[in-house]
């Protein structure tokens, strides 16, 4: 395949290689929440999400190292894509803790009104944690597997926050990955750069 070729299948949302310098961020596939905040809660993937992970099975490009969030809906997608692959889970690429949210139904949620991106950042839940306090704590975990993606690609599956976190460090301010939206199963790719930080290259792709 032609460097060309590969541009063109990239712009399309299309993942067909990995190489060097390739940080890889995969959010879970769909979860059976009930229509419920799952942050810290456990969820199972839907049949569905399993059976698209199936389908995708050994056809997948390859990484050199694999990095999790300990949530089991992280895990699974994980071994499905990747079967038999040693994954390094790390508590620091857990989702934001939605503290007396989780696990609520979405209707349940307060309306925070009219919050500007920094106000919603600096938001805690009840006993929870803010998404900057979330991108703080999960920064040290992405610029480490960014210097490791120096030499050869690493993927990362975590969760909808995680993939936001890394698109503030590449913006320079945790507050501006809130303003993406991460689907479940896409793939954001990032160019490792030698200081720990992170190029953003496409978001919100998918595997063929």
């Amino acid at each position: 395949m032609t460097l060309q070729i590969a541009r063109t299948m990239e712009r399309r949302g299309v993942l067909r290689m990995f190489s060097a310098g390739d940080l890889i961020l995969i959010r879970h596939a769909e979860a059976g929440t009930g229509d419920r905040l799952a942050g810290r809660s456990e969820t199972d993937l839907t049949e569905a999400a399993r059976a698209s992970l199936a389908a995708l099975s050994g056809r997948v490009p390859e990484v050199a190292a694999l990095r999790i969030s300990p949530a089991r809906r992280c895990r699974d997608t994980a071994e499905l894509l990747w079967p038999g692959r040693v994954v390094q889970a790390d508590e620091r690429l857990r989702e934001q803790d939605f503290g007396d949210w989780d696990g609520r139904s979405w209707a349940d949620i307060p309306d925070l009104g009219p919050l500007d991106r920094d106000a919603l950042a600096d938001h805690a839940p009840p006993s929870g944690e803010s998404f900057r306090a979330m991108s703080d704590r999960a920064a040290p975990a992405l610029r480490d597997a960014a210097r490791e993606a120096a030499n050869a690609p690493v993927a990362v599956v975590a969760h909808a926050g995680t993939v936001r976190a890394a698109l503030g460090i590449a913006l320079g301010d945790a507050a501006q990955g809130l303003a993406f939206e991460v689907d479940p199963l896409s793939v954001t790719r990032f160019r490792a750069l030698a200081d720990g930080g992170l190029a953003i290259r496409s978001v919100n792709g998918r595997f063929a």
